[in-house]
């Protein structure tokens, strides 16, 4: 009889678990809170509140999309997911961004290919923004910069996990000893755009890792580095992969609120949930697997206090719990297309962090007339992933900002970024309505159908609250310093209790698409091995640097198991022994670690 597992949370997690799960011959239950929604954070959001006039909802996300070319979990789990003709499944519905664009307020922005440049245009590109882009950097800075990437290239595996996970982001950078285009561009950069993280606090050892993998992506002329969906998220991934994992057998329950665990004899016998549409709830199985985020499986186990005496670790993730930050989604709506950047947008400077991309222009078989009042033509979406500090028109943070105020502030920030002198690419006249991430809850929130639009539009309002947020229902966890080591294994001391969430230690270490699909790669690789079932484990993968740098962190791992600093390190033959090293470690098929320990017996 095939054993059963019951999963808590329906987000990727959950959803990449059942579909490893399945396939290997378990029955299996999911239990999803949400009414209707696969797929947790990465959802697509139908906007019910905006008038349709007999049209679908407009499409609204949590936050759009982003596949790096160094994912290689969650894309190995698409390619498993039947999709019309394509022959690799949903995984073909991937489409290549050719531009990164740096916007800054009141100044030129920055462009780079979102690839190796494979053409001439691509390579003028890059040489015009090295040279004549004004980037605002002081004498030096620039070298400062190459300094610091190369230190985090040739920094040993050691090095990185045992003294970078030590030390915030800032403090490696020495933020406090240069400018504040320095601070903009390189420090501020990459955390509060892409992990929602504070320069001040945020892991250098994460920072770090995924810093460089987008950098050896960017390098590499075989990987698309930048890579998003061809359509809403619902459409083209989740709808689909929910079909798949129902017809394979799995029970996907909606509306399932988990409340609590029951256990007897240091074992798990129930979970039980609440639901609007059927009440109270007990589902049991063989093995249960907590995919729930963070700030929620924290509260699941503090609902019963002693399941920590079964396992103490538990109480690690309460721990976490209070190292989350909110990044969500803005859709803004356009009576007329404008496709700013062929690829993401970093808008640098502006207050609340914002990142941006338009989306028609990579939507060729959605056709936008048939959505809302059929006359929206373009979609900016953006994650805004600063609420804590003042805004440019009210001088608020964004969490004490009414819905029309976030909306407001949000369409400001980005006419300063993107509108120059000669250069009008954002109007108010053109935007016909916005909307916030439905997760984002605002104080005993009314709608007012009479509130005027963003740009005075009385004819077509958008519907907002007055009050200010109270709650974010879908926070993100950060990779703070000195927190690897709360970080837990997929497995606890609880036999039938398995874990995998943002909260796991995994190769991705970041809270995304990929790292929750490693989590329940991992997660399901255990519940294998308890369960006896002769069947194949998930692949896991590592992060993949470069075999040229294989001699350099050699010498760093030297130095670093003598107490040194990491210093810079360009022998004239470096290039020969790389060279070597790689031809070494391919013949032999051995681990950079094991050739480094090789060598330092030599």
């Amino acid at each position: 009889m095939a054993k059963r597992v019951i999963i808590l949370g329906g987000g990727i997690a959950g959803m990449s678990a059942a579909h490893e799960l399945v396939e290997r011959g378990f029955e299996v239950e999911v239990l999803e809170r949400h009414k209707q929604l696969p797929g947790g954070k990465a959802r697509s959001t139908p906007i019910s509140d905006l008038p349709t006039e007999n049209r679908q909802p407009l499409p609204g996300e949590h936050g759009f999309r982003f596949f790096p070319g160094f994912y290689r979990h969650i894309t190995d789990t698409m390619k498993r997911i039947p999709f019309k003709n394509n022959p690799n499944g949903v995984y073909d519905n991937l489409i290549e961004c050719s531009r990164i664009m740096m916007a800054r307020m009141g100044q030129t922005p920055i462009y780079a290919p979102g690839n190796f440049p494979r053409s001439f245009s691509d390579l003028l590109l890059i040489i015009h923004d090295i040279f004549h882009t004004q980037s605002g950097l002081s004498p030096g800075e620039s070298k400062v910069i190459a300094k610091k990437v190369w230190q985090l290239m040739t920094s040993c595996e050691e090095r990185r996990t045992n003294e970078y996970e030590h030390i915030g982001w800032w403090e490696f950078t020495e933020a406090d000893k240069y400018s504040e285009s320095y601070r903009t561009l390189f420090v501020n950069g990459l955390t509060r755009t892409l992990v929602a993280a504070k320069a001040e606090k945020a892991s250098t050892k994460t920072g770090g890792d995924i810093f460089l993998q987008l950098l050896f992506n960017m390098a590499n002329p075989s990987v698309r580095t930048d890579r998003i969906l061809c359509g809403p998220t619902n459409d083209v991934w989740l709808f689909p992969w929910l079909e798949y994992l129902k017809g394979k057998g799995v029970g996907y329950h909606f509306d399932q609120f988990v409340e609590y665990l029951e256990f007897e004899n240091g074992t798990i016998t129930g979970v039980c949930t609440s639901s609007d549409s059927a009440g109270k709830q007990k589902f049991t199985g063989d093995y249960y697997l907590c995919a729930l985020p963070v700030e929620r499986a924290a509260k699941l186990m503090q609902y019963n206090p002693e399941i920590y005496k079964l396992d103490t670790c538990l109480d690690d993730i309460a721990t976490l719990a209070n190292d989350v930050a909110w990044m969500n989604g803005i859709q803004f709506y356009l009576l007329k297309d404008v496709s700013i950047n062929k690829g993401h947008i970093i808008l640098a400077d502006s207050p609340w962090a914002l990142t941006a991309i338009s989306q028609i222009q990579f939507w060729k078989d959605f056709d936008i007339s048939q959505y809302g009042t059929g006359d929206v033509r373009g979609i900016i979406s953006v994650d805004v992933s600063n609420w804590d500090v003042p805004g440019l028109i009210y001088n608020k943070p964004a969490k004490d900002c009414s819905q029309k105020e976030v909306i407001a502030e949000v369409w400001e920030q980005m006419k300063q970024s993107f509108n120059r002198s000669g250069e009008i690419i954002l109007e108010d006249s053109n935007l016909k309505c916005a909307n916030i991430d439905c997760d984002i809850i605002f104080r005993d929130d009314v709608l007012d159908a009479n509130a005027p639009s963003v740009n005075g539009n009385n004819n077509q309002p958008i519907r907002f609250g007055t009050n200010s947020c109270d709650k974010n229902e879908e926070p993100l966890l950060v990779n703070e310093v000195d927190t690897w080591v709360l970080r837990r294994e997929t497995y606890t001391d609880i036999p039938n209790l398995f874990l995998a969430s943002d909260y796991i230690k995994t190769n991705t270490d970041l809270a995304t698409m990929e790292g929750a699909n490693e989590a329940a790669r991992r997660a399901v690789n255990n519940i294998i091995d308890r369960s006896g079932k002769k069947v194949p484990f998930c692949k896991v993968w590592k992060l993949h640097e470069p075999d040229w740098l294989l001699y350099y962190k050699w010498l760093d791992r030297r130095r670093y198991r003598k107490g040194l600093a990491w210093k810079i390190n360009e022998p004239l033959l470096g290039r020969f022994l790389n060279s070597i090293f790689s031809l070494f470690k391919k013949a032999k098929n051995v681990t950079a670690n094991s050739l480094s320990t090789a060598l330092s017996k030599n």
